[in-house]
């Protein structure tokens, strides 16, 4: 039998993702399989650091797998919800490997919230600063150093409404 409460959480999950990205010049939301999804790849076309065995570089891109799993709303495992799958030497306090802690957050976390503070975190908005609380210690003590390179990326996720009317109204003239 299906939860009907899953399926119209994940549903009205799908619908607000997909607006989201629609209104996003950044990101990129694709639904995996399932009739609603719970797995989607989140292309984030933003600004973040990685390292490249030498020195740490900007880039410009940062892939993310995202699976609203069946306990979800109920309890919140970042382990088992988001997974970076590019690229693999993201150098970020709060990332180690695939690992990301976008930090607390409640069982149902709403889809759009949970891409938000992702977004937040691989940007540089969300810099854990002390090495008790980091997922890679070593990147903090660099972070500490350099506070003044964050955020890397400060564009919005989502297009300001200003923005997209003045665009439309500019587009009519």
């Amino acid at each position: 039998m299906t939860d009907r409460v899953r399926a119209a959480f994940l549903q009205a999950q799908l619908e607000a993702g997909l607006a989201l990205s629609a209104s996003s010049d950044i990101l990129e939301l694709t639904p995996l399989e399932g009739s609603p999804p719970a797995r989607y790849i989140a292309d984030f076309r933003c600004r973040s650091f990685a390292h490249d065995g030498r020195t740490v570089v900007p880039i410009d891109r940062v892939i993310i797998g995202i699976h609203l799993t069946e306990n979800y709303l109920f309890t919140f495992q970042p382990e088992r919800v988001i997974t970076v799958l590019a690229p693999h030497q993201i150098w970020h306090p709060n990332i180690r490997g695939s690992l990301l802690c976008p930090g607390a957050m409640p069982a149902g976390t709403p889809l759009v919230e949970l891409l938000q503070q992702i977004y937040e975190v691989i940007a540089g908005y969300r810099v854990t600063l002390d090495e008790r609380f980091a997922l890679n210690p070593e990147v903090c003590a660099w972070s500490r150093q350099n506070r003044h390179l964050y955020p890397i990326d400060r564009r919005p996720l989502r297009r300001r409404p200003e923005v997209e009317a003045g665009a439309v109204q500019e587009a009519v003239r």
